[in-house]
């Protein structure tokens, strides 16, 4: 028999990811909790967003926080080399776990 450590981040009583590195979990858990401080922000910009849109809207900026985070600063966005580093180096050990 096998054992198999696995970490699940959960939010809000629901679970979102399955991982088999605690590394993997913590970031994937950070990057929701960016996420849903950027839904707050938004709600409160003047903009007529749905919900639905509000929610995708702060999940992407959350993922791409790199590429605001320069953009906010002014300075040039990230090169090529850096962003086919970041799309390869997506962890394998991710498991989607199906919302009801």
């Amino acid at each position: 028999m096998a054992v198999v450590i696995k970490y699940v981040v959960e939010k809000n009583g629901v679970e979102r990811m399955t991982f088999t590195s605690k590394k993997d979990a913590d970031a994937y858990d950070k990057m929701l909790d960016i996420a849903e401080s950027m839904e707050q922000v938004l709600e409160k910009i003047d903009v007529a967003l749905s919900e639905q849109q509000v929610e995708t809207l702060a999940l992407e900026i959350a993922k791409n926080k790199e590429l605001f985070m320069q953009a906010l600063k002014g300075t040039k966005a990230i090169s090529e080399k850096k962003e086919k580093k970041t799309t390869a180096s997506k962890s394998e050990n991710v498991t989607d776990i199906k919302q009801a």
